[in-house]
């Protein structure tokens, strides 16, 4: 265990030390927030691996890991909405990020909304009622399709 109580990271050996405090899965992945710093609403919710995490410090721009593609993915690389980010934060167990960022052009969901949670439960009728509009249309932003 360390100082924290909690277990090692299992981030790879030979980073900066800051790194060793993240709790990375299996798959050497921890889930990341962005968050926008202004206004506090949550945008979306990605992977990051101790590479892109280490180029989102360098570069002070949202770097996350596709798992989809197995590869870096730089937030706005194909639709020009990329993240500033203001602030990393780290949750009390190590295994949770958060980004304080900006989101250049408004719109963080490759569904062309301003965000990922744009659906909300309706218990009462057990459906899930698209609550947001979409901002621009994602077949004008992305030259692939988007799962």
């Amino acid at each position: 265990m360390t100082s924290g109580g909690l277990p090692p990271s299992t981030a790879p050996a030979g980073g900066p030390a800051w790194l060793a405090a993240l709790r990375f899965d299996e798959q050497g992945l921890i889930p990341a927030i962005a968050q926008d710093a202004d206004s506090g609403a949550v945008l979306m919710m990605a992977w990051m691996n101790a590479e892109s995490i280490q180029e989102t410090v360098r570069t002070g721009q949202a770097v996350y890991f596709s798992r989809s593609r197995q590869r870096l993915w730089r937030k706005g690389e194909e639709s020009g909405h990329v993240q500033q980010v203001h602030d990393i934060r780290l949750d009390c167990d190590g295994d949770v990020v958060l980004l304080k960022v900006t989101q250049i052009g408004g719109i963080a969901c490759h569904t062309g909304r301003a965000h990922c949670f744009f659906r909300s439960l309706d218990a009462q009728d057990g459906a899930w009622v698209v609550r947001d509009p979409v901002l621009k249309d994602p077949h004008s932003i992305y030259k692939t399709p988007h799962p």
